[in-house]
């Protein structure tokens, strides 16, 4: 979809449980393409997540975390391909997250809860399956060696990379076979992560690299496990321990942090990389000189981050791998609340997405003056700050 962006707006987190949630679209200078105030709607969308990924054919595909646990598809005119209950592959597939494209054609997306994958090969819904199920109850017993997986990344042996929420490794397989699945060690909660032009990982750690991570992700474990707050619904209790844990979060060896993984999966020695910004890391772009832009969900204090990645020639003078280019708090301003996706654009745009905008008022019951406070505030575009990628992004960034 080339010159153009496409934002999912879930709308399960501004506590509207009539809300859907929707699809925009915005031109390359921030004019809306898509209908006001409903967006694109229709084929099964209900409370989209992380998952949205458009295709070679200017298709796009996204997941529903909240609502109905469905796959949808839409064409770029913004016309559902998919039918009006989505895809749900006989209910076997739990709240889904990741969505990404193969230069191949498939379709891979995270089921999250359930810790499997689902394959769309060469995007026929037909032939559609769901991998990776895990028979025991030992989460840990996963075939894939699956942890709540997030998101995906493809690098160029078309090897796919995938974070996971509940431990501390990278998941890599062939796109051929999931379970021939190897993993590396990672921080701890792994989220958003992209591959460079020369085939590095770099992989968001929302907890971070500290003792301090660790315990806060065990606890996410253990409340996912054990009701002891009242809330029968288990991905919301693990999920209000993360986001209170990201929260208190500033840059520094206690906050979150990227790790830096080699093409055959060794670490980097700058690796992990911490501070700078970095508060609670949602996830990671690149641009067309292969440097490295992170998100932050902690508050609406914390800024975009850039770094000097691996050519350094395209980073400002005396600079190495991993150093930051943005300023310490990151680019502010624009009305930045708690991040989410990064992305860069044909132009060499930034776009960032909102998602909360106060961490404090979605949860519990608050006044209803301040109750849609919740939802983050629309999209925040830093024009012309980064390199130009080439639309759609299909495997690794490639500069134009």
């Amino acid at each position: 979809m080339p010159g153009s962006s496409i934002i999912s707006l879930p709308g399960a987190q501004n506590q509207d449980y009539f809300w859907r949630g929707h699809l925009s679209k915005f031109a390359p200078d921030g004019k809306p393409l898509s209908p006001p105030i409903t967006g694109f709607t229709g084929g099964g969308l209900l409370g989209p997540g992380f998952g949205l990924a458009i295709d070679a054919h200017d298709n796009l595909w996204t997941s529903s975390f909240a609502g109905n646990w469905t796959i949808s598809l839409f064409d770029k005119s913004g016309k559902p391909l998919s039918p009006p209950e989505g895809w749900n592959f006989d209910r076997k597939i739990g709240q889904l997250q990741g969505t990404i494209v193969t230069p191949g054609g498939d379709i891979w997306i995270a089921d999250t809860t359930k810790s499997q994958l689902v394959h769309i090969p060469n995007g026929d819904h037909a032939k559609g399956e769901v991998l990776c199920t895990n028979a025991s109850i030992d989460p840990l017993a996963n075939p894939c060696k699956l942890v709540l997986p997030f998101a995906f990344a493809i690098d160029q042996k078309d090897n796919i990379w995938v974070t996971n929420i509940l431990t501390d490794h990278v998941t890599r397989f062939s796109g051929n076979d999931p379970t021939k699945a190897e993993t590396f060690k990672t921080g701890f909660s792994g989220s958003g992560l992209a591959v460079d032009s020369l085939g590095n990982v770099w992989i968001a750690n929302r907890l971070g690299n500290s003792e301090r991570g660790r315990l806060k992700m065990l606890e996410m474990a253990v409340a996912g496990t054990v009701n002891y707050s009242g809330d029968p619904d288990h991905v919301a209790r693990l999920t209000k321990v993360m986001t209170d844990a990201m929260a208190e979060q500033t840059p520094g060896w206690e906050g979150g942090s990227l790790t830096v993984l080699h093409p055959d999966g060794t670490e980097a020695s700058f690796s992990p990389i911490y501070g700078k910004g970095i508060s609670g890391p949602w996830t990671v772009s690149v641009d067309g000189n292969d440097n490295i832009w992170v998100s932050n969900f902690t508050s609406s204090a914390a800024g975009i981050v850039h770094l000097c990645g691996y050519r350094t020639e395209n980073c400002p003078q005396g600079m190495k791998t991993g150093d930051a280019i943005s300023p310490p708090g990151g680019y502010v301003g624009g009305g930045l609340q708690l991040q989410v996706d990064v992305g860069i654009g044909p132009a060499g745009d930034v776009w960032v997405t909102n998602n909360w905008q106060d961490h404090a008022v979605c949860y519990g019951k608050p006044a209803e003056p301040i109750s849609t406070r919740c939802a983050g505030e629309g999209v925040v575009v830093f024009y012309g700050m980064a390199k130009p990628v080439r639309a759609p992004l299909i495997g690794p960034a490639r500069g134009l």
